[in-house]
């Protein structure tokens, strides 16, 4: 019988070997780790919120009005009030019918897409999608096919594909992000919807990194698009912008109470905090749709603009909060990060599986609280370690 470390000595052979890091400081752009200050451009807490004094006032208020804990799971008896109160103010964001969170985006995926999908079905991914949506997909036991990503033609020759092979009963559902985890670049939303409409598919789009820093009260590229009532499924999470944890799925009264009865991650699961659920509503009701939520959506993306002033045209213009370094080899990467440490800046090197071997990359994400001097730093210390032109 092999070993563990059978298993783990490969990947130190390929450079992607992975260790947790420990911080003893809050989500802030300057962290504590092993005793060393680093400014830290890796958090998804894009408008900074996971810090922010009304959020955290938020949180205290729902731990003395409703406990810690939850204490069963939804089904049971661990729906408290804060948790239906949320997925209103979801929906009404969302300007959908109804909202059902869960205690992740990976749950959401992975109870999703089975509570939808079955033997019978259809599931066709663009490449590029999360991890957690792929899980979901096989899970399904659906027929699944993947298109390049963007590539409008092979999605719709497997829509057609898809179509033909159906019967009367069948499903066919397109997934999408919206704004791509790893490259922040956009899905080709307005093509989607049409293709998807011209034959006769749903579509499940994951706004997990536009929600909150996109389209009118940061209601995600959808809505920036004008799109958002054409699509079925909206999915996103309340990890990145919002500052907390939890994600959700907005959609018609008939989806999210499917899923209520059919999603096994939603079932079986221990329900989220209710304090959690309170700061989240704080987030959701007051801080994204509000003038607070505007300003830092501004400042958010005055500091992307001021990044690529400094990074004099090392970078293209970023189109979401993320702006990939691609270096390519696993180990480049790896180095480049440490280097970057040894400077006393944050910046992990993502690697395969999360990306296609060979494209590894460090993953820079800006925040509404960066300041000037930090981006600057930041520029000044990578501008002499980056390729002649980006890769």
């Amino acid at each position: 019988m092999r070993s563990f470390s059978d298993d783990l000595d490969p990947l130190h052979a390929a450079s992607l070997h992975r260790t947790l890091r420990l911080l003893d400081s809050p989500q802030l752009p300057v962290v504590r780790s092993e005793g060393r200050e680093l400014l830290n451009f890796s958090s998804n807490d894009y408008l900074g919120f996971a810090s922010a004094s009304a959020v955290r006032e938020a949180f205290k208020r729902g731990i003395d009005q409703h406990g810690a804990g939850s204490g069963a799971s939804r089904l049971v008896c661990g729906t408290q009030r804060p948790h239906a109160e949320l997925e209103a103010a979801l929906a009404h964001l969302k300007k959908t019918q109804a909202a059902l969170t869960f205690s992740s985006g990976y749950a959401a995926a992975v109870g999703c897409l089975p509570a939808l999908c079955g033997p019978d079905d259809f599931i066709i991914l663009d490449k590029l999608v999360h991890a957690s949506l792929i899980d979901g997909a096989r899970l399904s036991g659906a027929t699944i096919r993947v298109f390049p990503h963007n590539h409008l033609e092979k999605l719709e020759h497997l829509l057609q594909w898809a179509r033909s092979k159906a019967t009367a009963a069948s499903r066919v559902l397109v997934v999408s992000e919206s704004v791509f985890s790893m490259d922040g670049d956009w899905a080709e939303l307005w093509d989607i919807v049409r293709l998807k409409e011209t034959y006769g598919a749903l579509l499940l789009v994951d706004e997990a990194h536009a929600f909150g820093i996109m389209g009118p009260q940061g209601r995600g590229l959808a809505a920036k698009l004008g799109i958002s009532s054409r699509i079925d499924i909206h999915m996103g999470t309340l990890s990145k912008a919002a500052g907390l944890s939890g994600a959700y799925l907005c959609g018609s009264r008939e989806l999210t109470d499917l899923l209520i009865n059919r999603a096994r991650s939603f079932i079986y699961s221990t329900a989220p905090s209710p304090a959690l659920a309170a700061a989240a509503l704080e987030v959701v009701g007051l801080l994204l749709p509000g003038a607070y939520g505007e300003e830092r959506r501004s400042r958010l993306w005055g500091n992307l603009a001021l990044l690529t002033e400094a990074l004099e045209g090392r970078i293209s213009e970023p189109s979401s909060a993320i702006v990939p370094l691609i270096i390519g080899a696993e180990d480049g990467a790896l180095r480049l990060s440490r280097r970057l440490e040894e400077e006393g800046i944050l910046i992990p090197a993502i690697r395969f599986p999360t990306v296609a071997r060979g494209k590894a990359r460090l993953r820079l994400t800006m925040t509404a609280i960066h300041t000037e001097d930090q981006i600057r730093q930041l520029a000044a210390t990578l501008l002499p370690l980056l390729p002649p032109s980006p890769v």
